[in-house]
């Protein structure tokens, strides 16, 4: 039976979607996630709110696209503002540096040289603040596991897609957290 709700089955032991994110987030992370849900619940969803009224004053419902587009919307938003109170707090901001700053931890700037010579910079980020334009990849993510507790010209060898990789440590460096 085929319909648009149907999934693939995947074993939920093996799905590595099912397997568990670390709370962890920088002060920095944190703040944006509180800016977006106050975006969320002190904008967006009045102004939704409003539209979908005055969309649902002027009639029949069944044949307003105006009032079916904004109340989808308006129950994403909701969902999302759901989701973003749950999330926050459940997560652990770290608001501090590592004690011993020669080595990766959680929030660390690293540079990395490849078996070819080129270079690539990533940070270590929780992973509601993943960001693939900016490198800076999930605490959970096979490569930063890798690097955790490493130091300064520790390789590091990561399974890939096309093979395994190593990387040298060629800089390890931390910003210190707002406050």
């Amino acid at each position: 039976m085929k319909g648009r709700n149907m999934t693939r089955w995947r074993d939920p032991a093996k799905d590595p979607r099912q397997e568990p994110k670390s709370n962890l987030i920088t002060a920095e992370g944190a703040d944006r996630l509180r800016g977006i849900l106050d975006h969320l619940s002190r904008v967006k969803r009045p102004a939704l709110s409003a539209k979908v009224g005055e969309a649902a004053a002027l009639g029949d419902r069944s044949e307003n696209a105006d009032y079916t587009y904004n109340k989808k919307e308006l129950n994403r938003v909701i969902g999302r503002i759901r989701y973003l109170t749950k999330r926050l707090d459940e997560l652990q901001v770290v608001d501090r540096l590592p004690e011993d700053t020669d080595r990766v931890f959680f929030g660390a700037f690293v540079t990395l040289e490849d078996e070819d010579g080129e270079e690539m910079s990533l940070r270590i980020v929780g992973h509601d603040e993943t960001d693939t334009a900016k490198r800076w990849i999930s605490v959970d993510a096979p490569l930063a596991k890798a690097l955790l507790g490493k130091g300064l010209d520790d390789e590091v060898t990561v399974a890939a897609p096309g093979g395994e990789t190593t990387y040298i440590i060629t800089d390890i460096a931390y910003r210190a957290p707002r406050r």
